[in-house]
């Protein structure tokens, strides 16, 4: 009787696989469009994009190591953060140029090193090699960027209005703008599975600005931006189920056609 009940309850708790990708895609798809909002904001769109190129190193080495893809893209999108961030402030370079030099070098480095079988999925992911692990490590990493980020959040606008005006009240720009920076690195090395390297920046920017189409304050836009990117998410990965589809692109096409639909609602106001 009580190994029936033992089983009973496993059974409730597993989690099937197509469930098991919604979730993680919903909670990857809210901490890119949160993160977003404000990359957007910065007009650091296009960094959001390049990033995710620099994390193919690392998924490379992570397969070779037999390690989860998560660790190794992170550890070289926190390099490659640090070595932006240092640069930025010896030679005066916008973060703009040093990011596309860097993702660059990483993407050439990248194709090199990984090995062949594995390329595509690193290039464009494979959500279906999710498991329980990712779930945990989604759900942990998510919420624990969106609680760093309320805390840097009043520096991040202050430093959107004016530098200056941060710097005067005391707080660090450049100790804000690194912890920014390794936050979108976190989400971006969660996000991988579902977009790879090549398509992974389109939810970060996206869905903020299908957001920003439609806001009238900065908190909906925000709020509206994380909802936007979980939807897009699980949209995609839906349709890619229903229909034998890689679920990468269709997060994107998703995310497209919300973007169009805020665009029109946009135009009639």
């Amino acid at each position: 009787m009580a190994a029936r009940r033992v089983s009973t309850n496993m059974n409730i708790l597993t989690i099937n696989p197509l469930g098991l990708q919604l979730i993680v895609g919903v909670l990857i798809g809210i901490g890119a469009g949160f993160l977003g909002s404000f990359m957007v904001l910065k007009r650091m769109s296009l960094v959001g994009d390049a990033l995710s190129h620099v994390a193919l190193p690392g998924i490379a080495i992570a397969i070779m190591l037999s390690l989860n893809p998560f660790f190794g893209a992170f550890g070289t999108l926190f390099i490659g953060i640090i070595g932006i961030w240092f640069l930025e402030r010896k030679t005066m370079l916008p973060s703009e140029t040093l990011v596309g030099i860097l993702f660059t070098l990483s993407l050439a480095i990248g194709i090199l090193i990984t090995p062949e079988p594995e390329l595509l999925e690193a290039l464009f992911g494979d959500i279906n090699k999710i498991g329980s692990t990712d779930l945990f490590l989604t759900a942990g990493a998510v919420l624990i960027t969106i609680i760093l980020m309320q805390k840097i959040y009043k520096g991040v606008i202050l430093d959107i209005i004016s530098r200056d005006l941060t710097r005067s009240m005391g707080i660090s720009v450049n100790t804000t703008n690194l912890i920014f920076l390794i936050l979108v690195a976190i989400v971006v090395a969660l996000g991988l599975k579902v977009a790879g390297t090549l398509l992974m920046g389109s939810l970060v920017i996206i869905p903020a600005a299908a957001a920003k189409n439609i806001s009238i304050n900065l908190k909906d836009y925000t709020l509206y931006a994380g909802i936007f990117g979980a939807l897009c998410a699980a949209s995609g990965i839906l349709i890619a189920y229903y229909f034998s589809l890689p679920p990468g692109p269709m997060v994107v096409l998703a995310s497209g056609a919300l973007f169009l639909i805020t665009l029109l609602l946009k135009e009639k106001k």
